[in-house]
Formats: C-alpha cells, structure tokens, sequence
C-alpha cells in the first residue's frame, strides 16, 4: 500500500533524488519486491515535487503504479497515486517517452476500473508509433490486464508473444518475465495441453534469480495444480505458502487468493459451508478490488451448503443486479458464474440457472479459472450440465456431464472428473430410472474416485422443473419424495429396513448402514463423526463430556448378548451339520459365524471396551464419510426417492447429522 510521509518527518528525503530512484527501480523490476519499490518511489516523488524535477516525479509517480493494473485498492490509496501521475505528467513534455507512458498508465486503470479496453489500446498504438521499447512494454502487459475477458483470449495471447519479444529491445529482465507470464496464464486459461511446459519454463527462470511478483503468481497456479491432482492437503499448505509470498511481495491479491484456494479445496472436501464467516469478512475487506465479485458467488455457495438459504439468496441477488449479463465479463467472470451455477442448484432457483446456461455456452470449452490461475473449477461443461439439470433440461445435462468428465480427464483435474461423473450418473438416472447400468457404474466409479482423493461428494438433489429435454422415453425423472419427508430405519436381521412415506426398501448390513441407522435415530442432532466411528454405545462417562454425542442404538449390551448367543448356537449346528456330512449347510453357518465375530470384534477392543480411532478427528471424518457415501449409493441403487432424500438430509464432516425436511 502507499503510505504519505511528510518531508519534515523523513530527513532523508532531502538526500539525492536519483538513488532513492535507483533503488525504487530495482526493488520494482528486478526483484519485484512491491513494497519496498513503494516506499522508495514514495520517498523520490516527495524530493522531486519539492524540488520541482518534472522527469524525477514522472518516473516515480510511474512506479508507484507498480507492475500490475489497480495495484492500490483502497478509495484514498488510488486517488493519491492518481492525482500524481496526473501532477507528473503536467511537468513533462508531453511527446517524451516518460509522458506516453503516463498516459498508458492511466488510461489503463480507467479501462480496468470501468471494465473496458478501448482506452488502453489506443494508448498501446501511440506507444508503438512512439518508438520507445519500455513505453512499448508497459503497454503491452498492462493492455493484456484489461483484457481478461474470455473471449480476447486470442488478442491477450498476440499481446503476451509480442511483449516477450519486446524485452529483447528493454534490457530489463522483468519484461521478458511478464510477457512468459501472461503467455502462461493464458495458455491455461485456454485449457492448452502444453500450459505446464510453458510455467516450467518460467520456472527455471525465476530460480536463477527470483523476482517476488511474478514468483507469486507462479506459486498460485502451483496450488491450483496441486488441487487439480487431487492433493488437497498438500493444496492447503501450498496456499499458506503461496499467501506469505505475496505478503511479502507487497500483494493485495494474497487476501483473496488464499482465500479462494481454501474456499476450492473445502468445496470438494465437503466442508465449503464452514468458510461462512470467514467469507462474510471476506467479500467486505479493502483488499479486494472492485472487479472481484466472485467472493459473493463463493459466499452464496458457502451460505446454501451451510442452511443458510437467506444469506445464499441476498450474495445471489447482489450478483444478478439488473442481469446476470451486466456482470463485467473480466479476470472473476468465469469463476463467479460457477458459483451461481453451484447456488443457483443449492437454491433450486431454475431461473438463474437458465440465464447463467445461455452466458455460459460460448465458453463450454474452456477450464473455469479464477482471476491469473488461482484456482480452477473444471470444465465449463459441468456448470453448463449443473445449470441444464437445475432448470429441469436433463438430456441437456447429460450431454454436458458425458462431455465434462473427458474435458477433466484431458485437464488433470481428478476432484473434477468426479465430480462430473458423479452428476451424470445420477442424471442417466433422473432419465432413466434407478436400474440403469450406466448410470450405475458412473456413480460406483465416481465414489471410487473420490474416496481415492479424500474429496466428499455433494449430496444429490433430483431436478424439480421440468423443461424443454427434461425426460426420455428411457424412462421418467425421479422427483422427490411426497408425504412426511422423515425416514425410518430398523434392523431386519442382517439388513436394515427404510421407510418413507409409504415406501420401503432392503439394504444389506454395512459400517455405512450403521452410522445412518444411527443418525436417523437422532434427527436434528449432531453426532462427532469419531463417536460413529467408534461403534456401540460409549462409556458413560465420556458420554457425559458432550452432549451432541448420541446413545447410539446399535450394538448395545443386549445385542451383543444376542450375538454371543446365536455364535453358540451356529457353533453347535455347525457341528451338528458336520457330523451329517451336509458341506454347504455347515458352510452357510460359517460364513455366518464369521460375520458375528466381525462385528464383535470392530465394536469392542482390548478388555472389551469401545474401539476407537486413534490417529485424530480427521481420520474418523474421512473413513464414516466414505462408509455414509457408499450406504446411500446402494440405497439410492434400490430406491431412488429414498436415496435421494437421504443424500439431501443426512450431512457428514467433523460433525454428523440428519435433519429431515
């Protein structure tokens, strides 16, 4: 940030203009140490003015822009810097190289600010006919920053090319780091195969010798990698990393880039609605400029995953305005659109979801990326087959998922090609009914996959509007459920027996039938996923630490003496059998032996008491998350309108429930 000093408070200032310069310039371009250029600039544009050094003030009210567009987020910090530039270009002559310069400066952060480009390119054309390489330059990244509407990406791409030629003729290293970045950033922007080859490159530049600025923007698009492998964990401290180096480069951008890289990996953890306060502080803070809207979406997302469906609804309606198609299609567009798509599903809101699919269509092939590469979505076909299902266009969906998960593939993008492939499969099944194969096989290898990734799969809602495609002769969309929406479930020897509304269904016994017996024998009350993982009943002192902790009904001291029981009993009859020379009887008794002693033993430990995760909370999230995933799939396998309103009320994390609707 710039910070004003007063020449009476800086006795230095008075001290030789040109070194103050000096440094400012290499802390800006060599190193590209922000912060540090500012001070220096702001220490030379002090001397000069009081010295009245027009060309002195002009290089530093040039670099107290610093390298990137709207660098200064605050009303008073902009204005300042501003009304400098604006002072030094008064005190030049207006044809030198220091005065086209100016010009492009600001034209640029108008064009930015107001969501346009216009301005800035004309100002690239008179720095091109000035003849002046660095005016050249600076025009050249500065035009590409105004330029982050998707459909430039050819034109930003010419830019990049053309500035990396340019800093053949500058001599300043930072050009040529620039010109690769942008080059870069929109290769991946692009979805190009050989992006990664193109940041290796920059890479083993910045090793030779770092350079803060563009250094952070590399470490970004490392986090977004790493989440698109799927290393979700390694993603969380990479971010850190990542936002402790744009701190120290001087960055404002490290607020919100971090923020969106946590706010990316809790989506495909399963824990996005944790993020709401952090995101209401968030979308309020100075350090996010005027042109990063998609922290309302990233908000709505976080408010509907969470309940909170007012708070979802206002961040929405703060997006919308008059029109989605008035949001200023810029560096945040694609990624906000995601975020609608996502809320406008959590919503069941069928409009928005129509108006952000016909937005969206042109760009159905390319990655959706947040700003310079921070983050990354997948392919624009999933949100166009998450909005297409959600407005009740289901062939449509179908369609988009199919084309979605091999866009992933082709990406990398693992928690995305799961993602994809869980929603087609359950689409296939809106359309054609419970017992489609494929449909089948896409949700088995979907939990698969993101049982291999640690990631949680969102519940499913089966679409409510019916529109244009919305069925096949295949067979008729699975709409919700009717009557009481409470689920009941009981054991019914070595299966459970769920009910709902009149229906009913048989699902075989699982460590993940077990967890929802429980949950659904608690309604509205929030079970540690560590209690569930422990099996049977807790002691009753530790059960008397925590209240959410339920007197879980499965595997008590009466059953386990039912149990017990009956292994006596198979022991004799497996003997009696044995005797007889009846093999298969006496093997169907075994299998069943071996299935008690199974259960006993997962329930209790050493001296008989209750077992217990003992590597942590984080271990028991995952394990009852992946069992509750795998029980509801074979439930929804067996009947859809209950599997589908288990999906929509039964919540996994830290912290597990059933809250039925």
């Amino acid at each position: 940030m710039t910070t004003a000093y007063h020449l009476e408070e800086r006795p230095d200032a008075h001290g030789d203009v040109e070194s103050s310069l000096t440094a400012a310039e290499r802390a800006l371009y060599a190193e590209g140490d922000l912060h540090t250029a500012r001070w220096w600039f702001d220490l030379a544009y002090s001397a000069a003015e009081q010295l009245g050094d027009g060309p002195a003030m002009a290089r530093a009210a040039l670099g107290l822009g610093g390298v990137w567009v709207h660098e200064h987020r605050t009303a008073a910090e902009a204005a300042t810097v501003r009304a400098r530039q604006r002072r030094a270009l008064a005190a030049v002559a207006p044809d030198t190289p220091l005065a086209v310069r100016l010009r492009v400066r600001l034209c640029a952060e108008e064009d930015y600010r107001r969501g346009t480009h216009g301005t800035v390119l004309r100002a690239l054309a008179e720095a091109r006919s000035s003849g002046d390489a660095v005016a050249t330059a600076e025009a050249l990244s500065l035009a590409h920053h105004c330029l982050m509407d998707p459909r430039h990406r050819e034109l930003r791409l010419e830019l990049a090319q053309d500035l990396i030629g340019q800093a053949a003729w500058t001599g300043r290293r930072s050009d040529l780091l620039m010109g690769l970045l942008w080059r870069g950033v929109d290769l991946f922007l692009a979805g190009d195969a050989h992006a990664e080859r193109s940041l290796r490159e920059l890479r083993e530049l910045l090793a030779v010798e770092d350079h803060l600025a563009v250094g952070f923007v590399v470490d970004a698009i490392e986090v977004m990698l790493a989440i698109r492998a799927g290393r979700l964990a390694h993603a969380e401290t990479l971010a850190a990393s990542c936002a402790e180096r744009g701190h120290t480069a001087g960055d404002d951008d490290a607020v919100g880039w971090y923020g969106a890289q946590i706010a990316v990996i809790r989506w495909y953890q399963g824990r996005i609605g944790e993020l709401v306060p952090a995101l209401e502080k968030l979308v309020r803070t100075p350090a996010l400029g005027s042109a990063d809207y998609a922290y309302f979406a990233v908000l709505a997302v976080a408010a509907a995953a969470a309940g909170d469906r007012h708070l979802a609804r206002g961040m929405l309606a703060r997006l919308r305005g008059t029109g989605l198609a008035d949001l200023p299609r810029g560096k945040s567009w694609l990624a906000a659109m995601h975020g609608v798509v996502e809320a406008a599903r959590l919503l069941d809101d069928a409009d928005t979801a129509a108006q952000a699919y016909d937005l969206l269509t042109p760009f159905a092939d390319l990655p959706m990326i947040a700003s310079l590469g921070v983050a990354c979505f997948g392919s624009t076909h999933l949100a166009l087959g998450t909005a297409a299902l959600t407005a009740g266009r289901i062939d449509r969906a179908v369609e988009h998922f199919g084309q979605a998960v091999e866009a992933n593939l082709a990406l990398g993008h693992w928690p995305a090609v799961a993602l994809s492939r869980w929603r087609l499969g359950h689409a296939l099944m809106s359309r054609r009914g419970a017992r489609d194969e494929a449909a089948r096989g896409e949700l088995a290898l979907a939990e698969r996959e993101a049982d291999r990734l640690g990631m949680v799969l969102p519940a499913w809602t089966a679409p409510h509007t019916v529109g244009p495609g919305a069925g096949s002769s295949a067979g008729p969309a699975v709409g919700p459920a009717t009557g009481p929406a409470t689920v009941v479930c009981r054991r019914h020897g070595r299966q459970w027996r769920l009910e709902l509304a009149g229906r009913s269904v048989l699902v075989d016994d699982s460590v993940g039938m077990r967890h929802l017996a429980v949950l659904i024998a608690n309604p509205g009350r929030e079970i540690r996923a560590a209690d569930l993982a422990a099996g049977p009943a807790l002691p009753a002192e530790e059960s008397s630490r925590d209240e959410s902790v339920s007197a879980q009904p499965l595997l008590d001291e009466q059953a386990r003496h039912a149990y017990r029981e009956r292994l006596a009993q198979l022991e004799a009859e497996i003997e009696e059998f044995e005797s007889l020379n009846d093999i298969r009887r006496a093997e169907a008794l075994r299998a069943e032996r071996d299935w008690l002693i199974t259960e006993l033993a997962a329930a209790t430990g050493l001296g008989g008491r209750t077992r217990r995760f003992t590597d942590g909370q984080e271990r028991a999230r995952i394990a009852v998350g992946k069992a509750v995933r795998r029980a509801l799939t074979r439930i929804a396998a067996s009947d859809p309108v209950i599997g589908e309103e288990l999906r929509a009320t039964v919540h996994t994390g830290l912290r597990c429930s059933y809250h039925p609707r």
